[in-house]
């Protein structure tokens, strides 16, 4: 192989044809697609190298939509206004709220995503919904602890808002043939099943829950709905931080200076 070839294979990519004067993603060049296609289709199509259908498109675009803000309560959008009271330009402040979007905060999508799929294997083992469901739990509990992300919201109680409309949408899709609507029974077996291991008590389905339920209807794997996920919430931190830089103000940090942190002691004897 000689330099040129070896440089040349340095990086090897499907995504893009580039040289000068052409620029083709997936084999469309970009003049063919600007006016044409909508941004969740473009998405879609960096992604999975093809076009989705109108009706495909329409629905992914629903839990991006779903998705693009939750207030300044959540850590991803108080780190980003507080960046932007730092002086920091608009790039660092949407780079530090995405960076809050961790397992925790942001990776629940995935991880409810992860369950999905494991239940929906067992059923194509020969499980039952039922016992699917029961067994899919355990192991997703001894994998990732007791709260089962999907599942229940510390602001929103008893209902998320955005759930109950987007699987409704879902729904709405299954009946025209374009998602199967398997993973709609997954998603709600899960929410029944949670409910009676609390008592009876019912626990809602969260925006994590509900948006899983959707890319994994359209098949794609559960690191993308983190990924889909970190994409759709940087519109509210993009918003929120040039909000804030309209406000002014300067070093802010995430309680008004007149409170003051509890201090503890450490025990040195212990």
């Amino acid at each position: 192989m000689t330099d040129a070839d070896e440089i040349r294979h340095w990086w090897r990519t499907s995504i893009i044809d580039m040289e000068p004067g052409k620029i083709a993603f997936r084999g469309h060049p970009i003049q063919d697609l600007i006016g044409t296609v909508s941004f969740p289709q473009m998405i879609w199509l960096m992604l999975r190298g093809d076009l989705p259908s109108p009706e495909q498109a329409a629905l992914f675009e629903c839990a991006l939509v779903a998705g693009v803000d939750h207030g300044p309560q959540a850590p991803s959008i108080a780190a980003a206004r507080m960046a932007a009271t730092c002086g920091v330009g608009l790039n660092n402040v949407m780079a530090t709220g995405v960076n809050m979007l961790g397992d925790v905060h942001g990776g629940a999508g995935e991880q409810c995503a992860v369950l999905y799929y494991d239940i929906a294997a067992r059923i194509d083992a020969g499980a039952g919904l039922d016992q699917a469901v029961r067994d899919g739990l355990d192991v997703w509990r001894a994998e990732y602890g007791k709260i089962v992300s999907g599942f229940g919201h510390r602001f929103h109680k008893p209902v998320d808002p955005r759930a109950p409309r987007l699987m409704a949408l879902v729904r709405e899709a299954a009946a025209a043939g374009t998602v199967n609507g398997r993973f709609a029974v997954i998603g709600e077996a899960v929410q029944d099943e949670l409910g009676r291991q609390r008592g009876g008590r019912p626990i809602a389905m969260n925006i994590d829950g509900a948006t899983a339920v959707i890319f994994c209807e359209l098949g794609f794997p559960p690191p993308l709905s983190r990924g889909l996920f970190c994409l759709s919430r940087s519109v509210g931190v993009l918003a929120h931080g040039w909000e804030q830089m309209q406000q002014g103000g300067r070093n802010k940090g995430p309680m008004p200076p007149k409170f003051l942190p509890e201090y503890q002691p450490k025990d040195v004897t212990s």
